[in-house]
């Protein structure tokens, strides 16, 4: 038994979900998401929320309940709160902010990189070494964070680059004489 498959996802106040074949879709104050999921699960609303479960007892579906489900939290949850991550920059000369709609990172290279922001997220740099990726989609709000941490990954015996707020780097030792 899935342990997360089997939880209802609750649907709060102020969002409007709908199940269409094996199409859900949810419509809330922070906008409109929908997933598509696969044939092995079967989805239901009911007076808890939205249940998912497996279609038969077949490996496949097991494997595919908790993730269903998950899927369809992650719509609930973008379209009420929305997701955020929180990326900071350690080292010295490094910063960023917004200009327009482009993300300008100075990061120790001899040219500033420059990020288009994708359509339906924003990106906000409260203090010049901090970066706030939020939208509704939590796939691509983690995808952006993670194409901006690549342009310089922390490194182990500085620390320095572009690393998640909550990341643990993992230091070594330099070299002994």
């Amino acid at each position: 038994m899935s342990r997360i498959g089997k939880r209802p996802v609750a649907v709060p106040s102020g969002v409007t979900a709908t199940i269409a074949g094996q199409s859900v879709s949810a419509k809330g104050p922070k906008g409109e998401l929908s997933v598509v999921l696969n044939d092995e699960v079967s989805v239901e609303m009911t007076d808890d929320g939205i249940k998912v479960g497996p279609r038969d007892d077949s490996k496949d579906a097991r494997a595919k309940w908790g993730l269903s489900r998950t899927l369809v939290s992650n719509i609930i949850v973008g379209v009420s709160d929305g997701f955020k991550r929180e990326l900071e920059i350690q080292g010295v000369g490094y910063r960023a902010q917004v200009q327009g709609n482009k993300l300008q990172l100075a990061l120790g290279f001899s040219h500033d990189v420059h990020y288009p922001i994708p359509e339906g997220i924003s990106i906000e740099c409260p203090k010049p070494t901090e970066i706030v990726v939020s939208g509704i989609d939590k796939q691509r709000v983690g995808q952006v964070a993670a194409e901006i941490r690549r342009f310089r990954p922390p490194e182990p015996y500085k620390g320095k680059g572009v690393r998640y707020k909550d990341e643990y780097v993992f230091r070594k030792e330099g070299k002994k004489k």
